[in-house]
């Protein structure tokens, strides 16, 4: 029964299943969306808009060619979902809002989407995110929060923004997610909700047909269950061809692994899986150095209050806020704020300020292969915690951020691996690569992955 309904499956798994004849896309598609209709699921939450008409027709053209003997792209029939941010043509582009609601439909589909269809992916539907793309935590007011596969009981935050993205991998509603990353919201959700994501270069992806948080740090990448995936649907929207991923094994690779900045406050949980899988990457040949990365007394003077998303943020929103700041989720508002009144001359400092950053940190790392640090510096929190108290969840969402968004203004690459613990409790593990190096990286992640479940 699970091969019928895809449930933990990876691409590969799923295609060798499909060209042997076990499942159909239609199988698929519709084990996908009876999980998203699932009242005692998440879907409702996970997801703002469901395109089961479209998706079954996607599905039924995805059998019928491969009846015909067509080669199929790896994508090719396999549930995709896209996260709110993104046109589709035909439909509104919400943002994860209720501001936009009288917005007319998208013409067009963003590149993005376009891509996916041309490679045969069954677009199920449009994931839920943070309003406007603008936390860490997930939340939103407008559609619901979904919860993350950790401790559902209590209900745990799914990171953000990608929140739907990452929950629709995770119960199966679909077999990769689309989202996008400017301070970490693909590698949060991935991390909180035992996935792997990835965050490409900035300017590998087109953004054309994606609604904007920053311009100058957006990028837009996959949540998978594997490197593999990841690497498949990278290529994918960057208009490549996929290929199979060749593996980097990870003896003699030499890692950083900073022991400031993105090692400090963390949960002790965090600390020792991060510090086992030093351990066990140690054993398989790696060289790591703990040492401190001197480049990062850079960040807090570039994350803080102004900020380049901040500043951006407010210059794309100011209209809307002037006219229907009432019906914005509150923090979401006061965070897009936060860019109000910052002069010409102190985004030009902040833009120098980051070319110095990326400067150093790639002086200063030359030597490296890659560098590696926890990706979120706690698990996830109860949601109704981060509801009845603000000021929590603004710590909250400083401290979820601050790792991940270390990268977005280095402009470099990251994948955020699972880790197992004991408890169940999901932790990421980050590895960084300079910009540009996006294959590259995608390979060692691959050997990191192979290394770790050596257990």
């Amino acid at each position: 029964m699970l091969a019928r309904e895809g449930r933990g499956m990876t691409i590969q798994q799923l295609r060798d299943r499909l060209d042997r004849g076990e499942v159909s896309s239609r199988e698929l598609c519709d084990a996908a969306l009876a999980r998203i209709d699932d009242a005692a699921g998440e879907g409702a939450r996970a997801f703002t808009m469901v395109f089961q008409h479209e998706a079954r027709t996607a599905a039924d053209v995805a059998d019928a060619q491969r009846r015909g003997g067509a080669v199929p792209s790896p994508l090719a029939g396999l549930p995709v979902s896209v996260k709110d941010l993104f046109d589709v043509a035909g439909r509104q582009t919400r943002a994860g809002s209720i501001v936009l609601d009288g917005a007319l439909p998208a013409t067009a589909d963003a590149t993005i989407v376009m891509r996916l269809r041309r490679a045969g992916a069954v677009i199920v539907g449009k994931t839920n995110m943070t309003e406007f793309a603008y936390s860490g935590l997930g939340i939103n007011p407008h559609y619901g929060t979904p919860r993350a596969p950790y401790d559902r009981a209590v209900g745990r935050i799914p990171g953000g923004s990608s929140s739907g993205a990452a929950v629709s991998v995770s119960d199966d509603m679909a077999v990769v997610a689309i989202g996008t990353d400017t301070g970490g919201s693909v590698r949060i959700p991935a991390a909180f909700c035992g996935l792997t994501g990835f965050k490409p270069t900035a300017r590998r992806v087109p953004l054309t047909g994606t609604y904007p948080l920053s311009f100058t740090l957006d990028s837009i990448g996959p949540l998978a269950r594997n490197v593999a995936d990841c690497a498949t649907v990278d290529a994918i929207l960057a208009g490549e061809a996929p290929v199979p991923l060749v593996r980097r094994p990870v003896r003699g690779l030499r890692f950083l692994a900073p022991v400031n900045y993105v090692r400090v406050s963390l949960d002790d949980t965090v600390t020792g899986a991060f510090e086992a899988a030093l351990v066990q990457l140690r054993a398989a040949g790696a060289v790591i150095d703990e040492v401190p990365l001197k480049a990062f007394e850079r960040l807090p003077a570039l994350q803080g209050n102004p900020n380049i998303a901040a500043v951006e943020a407010y210059w794309w929103h100011r209209e809307l806020l002037a006219k229907s700041e009432a019906r914005y989720d509150v923090e979401i508002a006061k965070r897009i704020r936060g860019g109000e009144g910052i002069g010409a001359a102190d985004y030009i400092d902040l833009l120098r300020g980051r070319d110095a950053y990326v400067a150093a940190v790639e002086a200063e790392t030359a030597q490296y292969d890659a560098l590696l640090w926890p990706t979120v510096a706690i698990v996830p929190p109860p949601i109704a915690d981060l509801i009845i108290d603000p000021k929590r969840y603004g710590r909250i969402n400083a401290l979820v951020l601050r790792n991940t968004s270390a990268v977005n203004v280095l402009d470099g690459c990251a994948v955020s691996l699972p880790l197992a613990v004991a408890s169940g409790a999901p932790v990421g593990l980050m590895l960084v690569g300079r910009r540009g190096e996006d294959g590259g990286l995608l390979r060692i992640a691959g050997g990191l992955e192979d290394a770790l479940a050596q257990r």
